[in-house]
């Protein structure tokens, strides 16, 4: 069965960095697109980032653009998200999602606080 275990979160100050691991099994990786998605407090999820699976283009949502990067390794079955010059409002919990949104991680939390 499709499994997506992120990893990597955590209290980081402003301006610091960090980056989270999407582990993917149970389906072809290589043959899929992968996003991230995050939702912060009280608010709705709101997708942050697409990479496709073929030539491995990218799209960022523009309150990321510059600061995040998405990337991804076929051969470890694994897609990453490294952001720096983190702020407070990027504080949320951070979800990789399989292309067509049906499957899911367990999310993983990103603190920015000082």
């Amino acid at each position: 069965q499709v499994q997506l275990v992120e990893s990597g979160g955590g209290l980081v100050q402003p301006g610091g960095s960090l980056r989270l691991s999407c582990a993917a099994s149970g389906f072809t990786f290589s043959s899929y697109a992968m996003s991230w998605v995050h939702q912060a407090p009280g608010k709705g999820l709101e997708w942050v980032s697409d990479i496709n699976s073929g030539d491995g283009s990218t799209v960022y949502a523009d309150s990321v653009k510059g600061r995040f990067t998405i990337s991804r390794d076929n051969a470890k079955n694994t897609s990453y998200l490294q952001m720096n010059s983190l702020k407070s409002e990027d504080t949320a919990a951070y979800y990789c999602v399989l292309e067509g949104w049906d499957y899911w991680g367990q999310g993983t939390q990103v603190t920015v606080s000082s």
